[in-house]
């Protein structure tokens, strides 16, 4: 396994947003992810809404935070994963590229060398023909942690998207170049990056391949829960920390802990797939119970604040990754959107681990905690 005992440790220069005259800037009118989220609303075409709305390994980060996996970020805001990318490098947390992202691993490992994370979803036909040469790609590429999802063993109708308009193949109709036109910021961005693609699959096409193809790829390679000897593969083939995502159950955790997975990602895959799952954060103290100091283990889904961070890491989690505060973000302030929100982050951190006396954040762990709709198993 692989050492974690930096996840936690305090970054060099100590970093403090309040002292970044951007940053106090942006806070007078953004003081909170949710009025990001009130002026996303506002500055993106409605399609683009609905479809935002539904040290760790050894390595120093500035904070146990990070951006989590995101298919299609730049439906949201074009070039997102470019701009979501740089921010993470720019402040030392975690990024995780998506596999049905709009950008390719290489490009990524280019803006982001020192924070790249990658995500990998089930693709297993000719016997994972396209999954392993991924795994190629992302170690050629210099990626520090591999992500497998398993918690979107098929994909769920989303009715807000659907009736957005926003379906695969992806056909625009006025409705959405009505507000496209009406949003210029969107407008300006769309211009200079063009229409989202999934840039990491199309080596995996014909040349002349168009994005229909593509997405015609996506629906035919991808498709349910990697098995545990699935699992137990890519173990082998990657030496990097490996990470498994979408863990619910102690049981599940405890077989990614035999299998030598390294990390452990607590998430119901941010609600958008069956909402009736239940929340990361209430599966997370008997998760940690189970397999606490064995393996790194994280959450995500539902992490809207610092705050939120602070409570994860209190019930036990090493780090908390965050999706859809990004995308508001993204929604609100364009490129400066991601660099904001993790400001945000740490600030609110900061202040939540000072007013309970935790100088480091495992030290919160020593609370006294209240978490009554905690699952018991």
């Amino acid at each position: 396994m692989h050492d974690t005992t930096a996840l936690v440790r305090p970054a060099a220069n100590d970093y403090t947003p309040a002292d970044n005259p951007r940053f106090v800037k942006l806070h007078r009118r953004f003081p909170t992810v949710a009025y990001l989220r009130r002026h996303a609303r506002r500055n993106v075409p409605s399609f683009a809404f609905e479809y935002m709305d539904g040290d760790l390994f050894g390595r120093h980060y500035a904070a146990p935070v990070g951006v989590a996996p995101m298919g299609g970020p730049s439906i949201v805001w074009p070039g997102a994963d470019q701009y979501l990318a740089a921010a993470a490098q720019r402040a030392r947390v975690p990024y995780t590229l998506g596999l049905v992202g709009g950008m390719t691993v290489e490009r990524a490992a280019e803006i982001a060398p020192d924070v790249l994370w990658f995500q990998l979803y089930r693709c297993s036909r000719n016997e994972h023909a396209i999954g392993f040469d991924l795994v190629r790609r992302a170690e050629a590429a210099g990626v520090h942690v591999l992500v497998l999802t398993a918690d979107v063993p098929v994909r769920t109708t989303r009715p807000r998207e659907v009736a957005a308009g926003i379906t695969s193949p992806f056909r625009p109709d006025l409705r959405m170049f009505a507000g496209i036109l009406t949003s210029p910021g969107y407008l300006r961005s769309l211009w200079k990056h063009g229409q989202p693609r999934f840039g990491n699959l199309k080596p995996y096409t014909a040349d002349t391949a168009n994005v229909d193809e593509v997405a015609a790829l996506v629906r035919r390679e991808m498709g349910g829960a990697f098995t545990w000897d699935e699992v137990a593969r890519y173990r082998d083939r990657w030496k990097a920390p490996l990470v498994v995502k979408g863990i619910l159950h102690p049981a599940d955790a405890e077989r990614c802990v035999s299998l030598g997975v390294d990390g452990i990602v607590v998430s119901n895959h941010g609600g958008r797939q069956v909402e009736a799952q239940p929340a990361p954060i209430d599966a997370l103290p008997a998760i940690a119970r189970a397999v606490g100091g064995r393996v790194t283990l994280m959450l995500d889904s539902g992490v809207r604040s610092g705050l939120d961070v602070v409570r994860a890491v209190a019930l036990g989690a090493d780090a908390a990754f965050a999706g859809k505060a990004f995308l508001w973000g993204l929604g609100a302030l364009g490129a400066e959107g991601p660099l904001h929100v993790i400001d945000l982050m740490i600030d609110e951190m900061k202040s939540a681990f000072g007013q309970i006396g935790a100088s480091r954040p495992k030290q919160a762990r020593s609370a006294v905690i209240r978490h009554p709709g905690a699952l018991h198993f």
